[in-house]
């Protein structure tokens, strides 16, 4: 199978001041399918034209993206990947890097969130669900009447009283985008993690995380929740 480009940017990555050439390879396995294999960041050096190779840890996916952006404040871009795993799941596999001085470092690992953060997702009596970050300490309450009574009847009986324990469960990364949300230059990550009930097609909501990077790694500071 012959290697293809699927992305290029251009941006100062390294620090020297000198444009560099960003660009993310992959092969294609099967004809006329947006999947991936194989993927790879590649970085020239604007000033010596030496390439970097680095392969990525998950390797493949679909409709693979870069974006160049400063996310540590020191005003040197770095390299944002995003690519979607494909399949009701709706999970995304996005990597973070650091290229300065040529010096290759992850500073946000998709499955590093993943296994961060875990979430109890339990119905209540009254039409209710109650969400709660183990690690964050955060916690949500989603009204879900607007689910509808046949949804309904299955687990509450007519004045709202659960009939059994119900829980639901909070999904992987399913979206993470750069956002500058101060103006200032430096972007900060949002996080979207699907929030279901009963089973995967169950939607209650979206759990939204905004992530800034402080000292040496990206720290939560708000979240909030987007109902469907």
């Amino acid at each position: 199978m012959s290697m293809e480009l699927l992305a290029r940017k251009i941006g100062d990555v390294n620090g020297d001041g000198i444009p560099d050439l960003v660009y993310l390879t992959g092969t294609l396995p099967f004809p006329d399918s947006p999947f991936r294999e194989n993927i790879t960041l590649w970085i020239q050096d604007g000033k010596t034209r030496r390439i970097y190779q680095l392969p990525l840890k998950t390797s493949m996916g679909y409709q693979p993206s870069l974006f160049l952006g400063d996310f540590t404040g020191n005003k040197i871009d770095d390299v944002f990947i995003n690519m979607f795993s494909g399949g009701s799941g709706g999970i995304t596999y996005n990597y973070v890097y650091s290229f300065v001085q040529n010096n290759p470092k992850i500073l946000f690992d998709y499955e590093v969130f993943n296994d961060s953060y875990h979430y109890n997702v339990d119905y209540l009596d009254g039409f209710k669900v109650k969400v709660t970050g183990i690690e964050t300490g955060s916690s949500f309450i989603i009204d879900i009447q607007y689910k509808g009574k046949e949804y309904l009847d299955q687990l509450y009986y007519e004045y709202g009283k659960l009939k059994r324990p119900v829980e639901g469960s909070v999904n992987a990364l399913g979206g993470l985008y750069p956002v500058d949300f101060q103006g200032i230059g430096v972007y900060d990550l949002l996080a979207y993690q699907r929030i279901i009930g009963l089973y995967n097609a169950d939607g209650l909501g979206w759990l939204n995380t905004y992530l800034r990077w402080t000292d040496s790694s990206f720290s939560p500071y708000n979240q909030t929740i987007q109902i469907f």
